[in-house]
């Protein structure tokens, strides 16, 4: 869990920032209202603190000094202002800090909040440098690590392919060197960029070269971008910041791509997607799989007396459910209406007869309050353990168990094996 502080003496900003963080479990908020309070906190979380969101004009600090004490506790900060006059500006821009917001309507403290979980991010983000200057790895790093990104380093290009390759360090991003021992920066990007795309792996390329053919070669070759050597700090900074941001709005577009819109949960899509890999990977260990259908009992009613919003709020009931009753690593996803998909792998026979009647007797004691009425429903569960041909297969024999569940009286898990 990451820790952020905001500092601002309005009651009324700091509740909206509460409300806002409501949903956002992985962060630990600290509130202050004056710089003093802000110097408490940070006393007592000495190098805790990730990043911070700052309000410039404070009771006991009206010319920014809560930035000077963010900077020299090296806490990445977003800073908020009413105005930002000439002499703010350049107060501001004398700081390190990520950002700076006006406090103009209410989407600034979005914007804050965005500005703030960048740098979080960043705690969790991993950049490989392959150079074989160490003097030029050595500045590089220098300069990242004050933007608390984690470094590794590769002093050749088969160094360098090897760590990228590896399923262990879940590397995000590449600086490279043009000229290399064993494998050069040209033949290393285009042999990653055969492997990764741009939206899975970001590239930066370096040279000392001057001529536009090296840039344009590189380019071609698949590097998103290209900095002269020896790139100055602020420059290596704002280039890989852009890169990073880069790859944070392709991460949101496949996120967008494979998610549902109602519930936030797995589509369809994305279970075939995913559950392929787990389903080749048991296959070819001969392990069974569980694989389950779920879906509300007499939906229809639920709409039809309550309405249309309700039983928006009963499959969104669902998704809340199984997420906290599932592992991390199980993968569910909503296919539509109603109905919900489940992969686990793992789990015996005994286990996944226990954890879907765990699930049923919640729906079953569960009730949703709104603001106008209370509702309670019941779910049937269809099953299928062990193999078959296909994922698809699998899904299709839940689907039967499914089926057989409700034509018995709903309310209930129906499990079947299967082995080809």
């Amino acid at each position: 869990m990451k820790k952020l502080l905001i500092v601002d003496d309005s009651e009324t900003v700091l509740n909206i920032f509460k409300d806002a963080l409501k949903n956002a479990p992985e962060i630990e908020a600290l509130y202050a209202e004056s710089y003093n309070e802000a110097m408490r906190i940070i006393r007592l979380n000495p190098d805790q603190i990730h990043a911070a969101i700052l309000d410039y004009n404070l009771p006991d600090a009206p010319k920014g000094e809560v930035i000077a004490l963010a900077n020299s506790n090296n806490i990445p900060t977003v800073v908020l202002t009413g105005s930002l006059n000439k002499d703010t500006r350049n107060i501001i821009l004398k700081k390190n800090v990520i950002d700076f917001i006006l406090k103009n309507d209410p989407n600034s403290i979005r914007s804050a909040l965005d500005s703030a979980n960048k740098a979080l991010k960043n705690y969790d983000t991993t950049v490989l440098i392959a150079d074989d200057s160490k003097l030029s790895r050595e500045l590089i790093k220098m300069s990242l690590e004050t933007i608390h990104l984690n470094i590794m380093e590769a002093t050749n290009g088969q160094e360098a392919l090897d760590l990228v390759l590896s399923d262990e360090h879940n590397i995000s991003l590449l600086i490279t060197d043009y000229e290399m021992p064993e494998i050069d920066g040209l033949d290393l990007t285009f042999t990653l960029r055969e492997k990764f795309s741009k939206a899975q792996l970001g590239i930066i390329a370096m040279s000392g070269a001057e001529d536009e053919e090296t840039i344009s070669k590189f380019l071609k070759l698949g590097a998103n971008d290209f900095v002269h050597k020896p790139p100055v700090p602020n420059e290596i900074i704002t280039t890989v910041n852009a890169n990073l941001e880069l790859l944070s709005l392709f991460e949101q577009v496949q996120e967008l791509a494979n998610k549902d819109f109602l519930t936030g949960a797995y589509n369809r899509r994305h279970f075939f997607d995913t559950g392929e890999a787990i389903f080749l990977k048991a296959k070819r260990k001969d392990l069974p799989l569980s694989v389950a259908m779920l879906d509300i009992d007499k939906f229809k009613i639920i709409n039809d007396t309550y309405g249309h919003d309700v039983g928006d709020i009963a499959i969104k009931e669902v998704k809340t459910i199984l997420e906290t009753t599932l592992r991390r690593s199980d993968l569910f996803a909503r296919f539509g209406g109603e109905e919900f998909c489940i992969l686990l792998e793992g789990v015996s026979l005994e286990d996944v007869q226990m954890l879907f009647e765990k699930i049923r007797t919640k729906f079953e004691k569960n009730t949703i309050h709104t603001k106008d009425t209370s509702v309670s429903y019941t779910v049937s569960i269809g099953v299928v353990y062990g193999m078959a041909d296909s994922l698809e297969a699998l899904v299709n024999l839940s689907d039967e168990a499914l089926y057989f569940a409700k034509e018995h009286g709903r309310n209930q898990v129906k499990i079947n094996t299967h082995t080809i």
